[in-house]
């Protein structure tokens, strides 16, 4: 693995398990979780637990599909930026996570994609 790759495979794992903390602290323990159950708040993080092995293993697919799981986050990320008054700081460090995660989960997905070998195969002419 290039060190390009593997500072970006570093990025996208520290990334990744900070907006997992960062999302079971506000679901779990935040200000508003009081207001449904609790298994209702943590059915919030199964979405996140899902790409989680294949990201740890440094599946360059698995980078590539999870960037569109963090598109539900990024919702409730500007949703809070927007209605969070006390709250404002949490709202940009979620996120500000979010926006690393989206561009270097992709990113990542290319470069280690071409360094194995994987792509998408070009159309043959006939």
């Amino acid at each position: 693995m290039l060190s390009n790759t593997a500072l970006l495979l570093t990025i996208n794992r520290v990334g990744y398990l900070a907006l997992l903390l960062v999302m079971a602290f506000w679901f779990v323990l935040g200000p508003n979780s009081r207001e449904y159950s609790l298994i209702f708040n943590l059915l919030w993080l199964v979405p996140l637990l899902l790409p989680l092995p294949g990201l740890m293993k440094g599946n360059p697919y698995t980078h590539a599909w999870a960037s569109f799981v963090l598109c539900l986050y990024l919702l409730h990320a500007l949703t809070l930026v927007y209605i969070a008054g006390d709250w404002l700081w949490f709202a940009c460090l979620e996120l500000a996570l979010l926006v690393l995660l989206s561009v270097t989960f992709p990113f990542y997905a290319r470069h280690r994609g071409r360094e194995l070998g994987l792509g998408l195969k070009k159309k043959s002419k006939e």
